[in-house]
């Protein structure tokens, strides 16, 4: 079992455009490891252009998604993405997405380390008061991290996500920004 080096630091930072290539390779892993996990499958995700991964890692800062990696030296262990609802209506929301931490580094504190930064930047964007995910049905492990981190379940998407001939339920939660974290 790999875990942490004794004497690195892990970070967790913004990915920039020069994480593109390891931030696609983390994703395409995650995708193949826990297709329970995701809606989009590894065969969708692989055939998209770098165009579309380089648009999650933009450096504009009113971008609508971004995305942060945690870090063990140089190597990418984890991602956590979040998207900010751009209409009217909608503006005070933003989705934790595409949350993966590498197995070897699980249980290390990196996954809550990713959570508490999406919400410390999403806590940042003026307007924003609330962030909300999706967890899979079951899923003990995850939704305990999130619940840990301030989220509240407030329902379950029955079939949300077909995994082959087989349905996966969504436990939807959110997390209030303006209680203090």
């Amino acid at each position: 079992m790999t875990i942490l080096e004794p004497n690195s630091t892990m970070i967790v930072r913004r990915l920039t455009p020069d994480d593109v290539l390891p931030y696609r390779q983390l994703m395409l892993e995650a995708y193949e490891r826990h297709p329970d996990a995701f809606t989009s499958t590894v065969r969708e995700r692989a055939a998209l252009p770098m165009s579309w991964w380089e648009s999650r890692v933009s450096e504009a800062p009113a971008s609508s998604e971004l995305v942060f990696g945690a870090f063990d030296g140089h190597r990418m262990i984890g991602a956590a993405g979040l998207a900010f609802e751009t209409r009217e209506k909608a503006k005070h929301k933003a989705t934790l997405f595409g949350m993966y931490v590498l197995p070897d580094f699980r249980h290390h504190g990196v996954g809550r380390d990713l959570v508490f930064k999406a919400l410390e930047f999403a806590r940042s964007r003026p307007g924003v008061v609330l962030v909300q995910l999706t967890v899979t049905q079951g899923n003990a492990g995850a939704r305990s991290l999130y619940e840990k981190c301030g989220f509240i379940p407030f329902g379950v998407e029955p079939y949300a996500v077909a995994v082959g001939d087989a349905f996966v339920s969504k436990v939807h939660m959110w997390c209030d920004l303006r209680r203090p974290g």
